[in-house]
Parts: C-alpha cells; structure tokens; sequence
C-alpha cells in the first residue's frame, strides 16, 4: 500500500485550507459578540437573536424556502421523467440529451440573461414565479444525471416481468420502478433544492418586486457593509446546504450499494 507521504499531507491540508478557511472565519464571526470582525468580543448568540427580529431578512428567508421547494418538486418530476427517457433509444435521443445537460455547462449569466428576456417577450410580470420557472430549469438537469446514474444500472427484467403479467406501464412504474429508484429520486431533489436555495445570479434576472430572495437581501446589504447579522444567517444557510448535500449523498450511496447487492443476488 502507498504510504500517504509528508508531501500528500502538506498538499490535502493547504487544499482544505483554502477552501474553507474562510467559511471557517464566517462561522466563527457568527458567534462574536462584537460588531467589528478584527476584534473578538467573546462568543455569543447575539447576532443569532437579533437576526429574529428582522423582518426584511425572515421574509427572504420566507421566500427563498417557497422557491426552493416549488422549483425542487418541479425539477424532480420533470427530471425522473426526462431519466426514464434517456434510458430509452428513439430517433433523437442524442439531440434531447444535450438539451437536458446543456444548462450543466452553460454560464448562469446566459441563462438568466436568457430567460429574462423570454419573460419579457411574453409579457409575464417579474416575481414569484418566474423564479420558481428559472429555479426548475436549472435544477432539473441535475436531478435527471442523478435518477439516470440509477437507472442504468436498474434491472429491468422486473418491469418486463411486471407487464407481462398484465400490470399496465403507469402502474408498473408506480409500484416497481419507483420504489426501486426512490433514493435516487430523493437525492435529486435535495441537490435540487440546495442549489435553488443558494442561487443569486439566475434569481437577479428573473426577480421582481416583492419577490427577494435570501442570496439577493445579503448581496445588496454587503454592498452597504457587512453587518453581523448577515454573518449568522450565512452560517444557517451552509448548514442547511450541507445538511441537504450530506443527505444526498447518502442516499445516492445507499442507492448504488442496493443496486451492486440486487446485482450479486
């Protein structure tokens, strides 16, 4: 077995350092009883407390939640369904893949750009909804990755066994296949709603009046000073993600192990 030398460990180390050191700072200022993020006044739930008495900020946070669990369930749906069809061959299916994953590699400034000016073209007000619209276009290639990674390996000898003995497709869907990718299935949906959760330039496009987001209340208070609050309701927002991303991955996990033993048996 290779040794994980000193080298490998300064690397690992450095790499972590970099990527959450100053996530670390974030948390850490949370829980500073002073105003000023140079100076440590003690630790403290202050800013925790007074995060609760505003209103601008919970209404966000409000809106956020709605958004993220509309456009999720949406982007679920659409993606378990655009899954099962990939899985499938029929005369362009190359064509209807790329479309799917297009937004995967597409910046998030054309997409909103976009989007934004299909909005205007049909003349649909700005708010909530288009929001959740943008959201579930984003969100539903990721899903569709997740479910088809699952599918592939799906044994479908179940559902042919099924059909022939007289169960219809929807309902061999319902009680066979879905049961059978269900942690895949929810595991997009809590990528889904993380990524909705935390999105700020798809959401600056597409947004209007009465419909601010969480991302877009702390953006446009940062620009006017980093208040201590905004420290507090950063740290509930990474746990939150992380706490849905973790899930996910277990389910995603829990899913594959299910699939290597259904293949061994």
């Amino acid at each position: 077995m290779k040794r994980f030398g000193t080298i490998n460990l300064t690397a690992l180390a450095l790499g972590l350092a970099f990527l959450y050191l100053p996530i670390a700072v974030l948390v850490i200022n949370s829980f500073n009883d002073s105003r000023l993020v140079t100076i440590w006044a003690g630790a403290s739930l202050r800013w925790y407390r007074a995060l609760l008495n505003d209103s601008a900020m919970l209404d966000a946070a409000s809106v956020s939640l709605r958004v993220a669990f509309l456009s999720a369930t949406a982007a679920t749906v659409l993606g378990t369904l655009a899954a099962l069809a990939l899985t499938q061959r029929f005369r362009g299916r190359l064509l209807f893949s790329g479309m799917i994953y297009a937004p995967l590699v597409m910046p998030e400034v054309i997409t909103g750009l976009s989007l934004l000016l299909l909005f205007v073209a049909v003349e649909v007000e700005r708010g909530f909804w288009t929001i959740v619209i943008a959201h579930t276009t984003l969100t539903l290639c990721f899903v569709a990755v997740v479910v088809q990674s699952r599918l592939v390996t799906f044994d479908r000898s179940l559902q042919e066994a099924a059909m022939d003995l007289g169960c219809p497709p929807l309902r061999t869907f319902l009680v066979i296949t879905l049961p059978l990718i269900w942690p895949a299935v929810a595991s997009g949906w809590m990528l889904a709603f993380a990524l909705s959760l935390d999105d700020l330039v798809i959401a600056s496009f597409v947004t209007g009046p009465g419909a601010t987001t969480l991302p877009l209340r702390i953006y446009s208070e940062v620009r006017l000073g980093v208040k201590p609050e905004i420290n507090a309701v950063c740290t509930i927002m990474i746990a939150v993600v992380a706490i849905g991303l973790i899930a996910a991955s277990m389910l995603t996990k829990r899913s594959t192990v299910s699939a290597q033993l259904g293949g061994r048996i």
